[in-house]
């Protein structure tokens, strides 16, 4: 396992992370002759594919101060739309070459004010996805109610100038997007209300329903992720621990377990299916942490956790790869995929620290390790980037890593 040596910038300063996945703060993206970071402080910066600082802009252009951070970006066409964790769940459109603001937009008028300043319950902007024309935004918030969870969340398209061409809302938790042709897809991960529907399929012109699809399982975890092909939609399901290649109308054309409840030591564990990026070769699934079908805790450790599955076209597996520990997202260009390793949060162990890059047909390509954890990941034809995170464990005296943003050629 190599290192990034010293193809590293720094980010300023964070308060390190725990044991326990505090869910994101940071992102990065490629522009195609920059570096764009979002910061826990809200801080959008561009740096030269060198790593050489350009430009730092914050909530309300250069200069100013944001209450979020920034946990979402992408790009089209000269124009940088980011998303935010914080009181007003803010998405922004920043000129990437200046950092200008040009518009702001609050979710939090949509999906409301949050029940109070803890992390997990303020908006959030849980991904941005650049379309031919227009950027497609899932926001959501979470509150705890008398009845337990409860989610309010939107969908939007926003044309270039920061009009909301269309909204789509929902009681459920929208985690992740995927946009193609004439399609926006989106994937929620819990559904504890009256939307019983893991995966979404909308009508880009207009936000109608073209589909839905759920795994038809108990309890409100339903879908991790999704990735559209030309003719099919790949789905990491959280309902039944499987990855599915479905058809345009839903149906089956395979499934694949990754995580499912196994035996290990006498108690029965399993593993999300979080991540899932799909193209002509084949699928590759991304799993995370190991839960007990019984309580939270637990000693045992699922064979396919942390893991990186690769399916063929036609369903079969055709590799596996240990990611090290948690990936919060990963990056995707063409048939590569980047998957930043974070916390083992129940073993802590800081040898799985690092990014790993892998191909959908291949598998394992490269491996860089990093001090802190990586919690953001990006990669096109010429380089990989990711942001680390320092982290403390409870149980240690030591802070490992720095905030920074790393880089290294693609191979």
């Amino acid at each position: 396992m190599s290192s990034f040596g010293r193809r590293t910038a720094p980010l300023g300063e964070v308060d390190p992370a725990g044991s326990r996945h505090l869910g994101r703060r940071s992102a990065v993206a490629l522009t195609d002759d920059a570096v764009l970071v979002g910061t826990a402080d809200g801080d959008l910066r561009a740096f030269d594919r060198d790593l050489t600082p350009r430009w730092t802009a914050a909530g309300d252009g250069p200069g100013e101060t944001s209450d979020g951070s920034v946990v979402a970006i992408d790009t089209l066409e000269g124009t940088a739309v980011v998303g935010e964790r914080g009181a007003a769940g803010a998405v922004r459109c920043h000129d990437p070459k200046s950092g200008d603001l040009r518009w702001r937009y609050e979710t939090a008028a949509d999906v409301g004010e949050p029940q109070d300043e803890t992390r997990f319950l303020l908006p959030f902007v849980a991904d941005v996805v650049a379309g031919e024309s227009r950027f497609y935004v899932a926001a959501r918030r979470y509150e705890r109610g008398d009845e337990g969870r409860e989610f309010r969340s939107v969908v939007y398209a926003f044309d270039p100038g920061g009009a909301v061409d269309w909204r789509y809302r929902t009681d459920a938790s929208p985690i992740s997007l995927a946009v193609r042709d004439d399609r926006v897809a989106v994937a929620y991960n819990r559904c504890p209300g009256d939307h019983q529907c893991g995966l979404v399929v909308l009508d880009r012109a207009d936000g109608t329903e073209r589909m839905t699809w759920d795994p038809g399982t108990d309890g409100g975890r339903r879908v991790g992720d999704v990735s559209l092909l030309a003719d099919g939609i790949a789905v990491a399901s959280h309902g039944d621990y499987c990855g599915y290649l479905l058809e345009e109308d839903g149906s089956h054309r395979w499934c694949v377990p990754l995580a499912t409840p196994d035996t290990v030591d006498g108690e029965r564990v399993y593993a999300y299916p979080n991540h899932v990026h799909a193209t002509d070769s084949g699928a590759v699934f991304v799993t995370g942490n190991t839960y007990p079908e019984e309580g939270r805790e637990t000693d045992a450790r699922h064979p396919n956790e942390h893991t990186a599955i690769g399916v063929g076209p036609d369903g079969e597996r055709t590799w596996r790869a240990e990611v090290g520990g948690f990936a919060s997202g990963i990056g995707t260009s063409g048939d590569r995929i980047a998957v930043p390793s974070a916390q083992h949060f129940r073993d802590r162990e800081a040898d799985g620290h690092g990014l790993r890059v892998f191909d959908v047909a291949d598998g394992a390509v490269s491996t860089k390790a990093a001090d802190g954890v990586v919690t953001a990941a990006a990669l096109d034809e010429e380089s990989v980037v990711a942001v680390e995170e320092p982290v403390a464990y409870h149980d240690e005296s030591e802070e490992r890593g720095a905030y920074r943003v790393l880089r290294v050629e693609r191979e």
